[in-house]
């Protein structure tokens, strides 16, 4: 069962760690390429004040009983995003700061029947606003790790690695029709098919975080064993 609670207590100590991390950087660093192709840190650092604003919007949904969209559309999403990317540090650092702090406040202000509520989030996908907290700690997470300043997936947070291994074996990637059949083992516990559900699956095992590393595209898969034979090309989450 989702615990909202927890997960709201996890965005705001993975907030508190990106926030010391950015303190060491400089106007810069945050102009240079980021781990995504084509955009700066600037743009990471731009897209996760924006997301946050974003889902309080959803959250806001779920309190009130109305319709408000996440984004106004992708256009104005994209457009947010490349005006804020060239923005100093500091400014970054004060914007993502308060967007933080507004998406905190709109997740204390839901009574507890509104977190039973569903929700509309980008492209029309739904979920329940009890895990709105937990997507939030996943664009965290990882966008940390996208920003290329010395976190990478090993060092998240155990639980986390494990838990959003889970979402993008049994959720993101389960029954795709563009991922490869695939039988994965994380720490040489239970094996897990994800992917398309004919043929036989390509057996890989490793640790979950050089799993969610290569699943995600955040590692290249190097430290996994797929038993002699080459890895399979898995897509973009989208």
């Amino acid at each position: 069962m989702t615990d909202h609670v927890q997960d709201t207590a996890a965005v705001r100590e993975a907030t508190a760690r990106l926030l010391t991390a950015l303190e060491k950087l400089d106007d810069a660093a945050v102009r240079e390429p980021s781990r995504l192709p084509g955009w700066s840190r600037g743009h990471v650092l731009a897209h996760l004040a924006r997301n946050a604003d974003a889902l309080v919007n959803v959250l806001e949904a779920a309190r009130t009983g109305t319709h408000i969209p996440m984004y106004a559309g992708s256009e104005s999403r994209d457009q947010d995003i490349e005006r804020g990317a060239g923005r100093p540090l500091a400014v970054q650092i004060e914007d993502l700061t308060a967007a933080a702090d507004r998406f905190n406040n709109a997740a204390a202000a839901l009574h507890p029947e509104a977190w039973e509520a569903t929700v509309t989030l980008r492209n029309g996908v739904t979920d329940r606003a009890s895990r709105v907290p937990f997507r939030r700690l996943i664009e965290i997470e990882l966008h940390h790790v996208d920003l290329g300043i010395g976190c990478t997936v090993g060092d998240l947070p155990a639980a986390f690695v494990e838990r959003d291994l889970d979402y993008v074996v049994g959720e993101r990637f389960a029954g795709r029709p563009d991922v490869p059949p695939l039988l994965l083992t994380a720490d040489g516990g239970r094996g897990r098919r994800t992917g398309r559900t004919d043929g036989d699956p390509v057996a890989v095992s490793g640790s979950a975080a050089a799993l969610l590393g290569w699943l995600t595209g955040r590692a290249d898969g190097s430290d996994l064993d797929a038993g002699g034979a080459p890895l399979p090309v898995v897509p973009p989450l989208g």
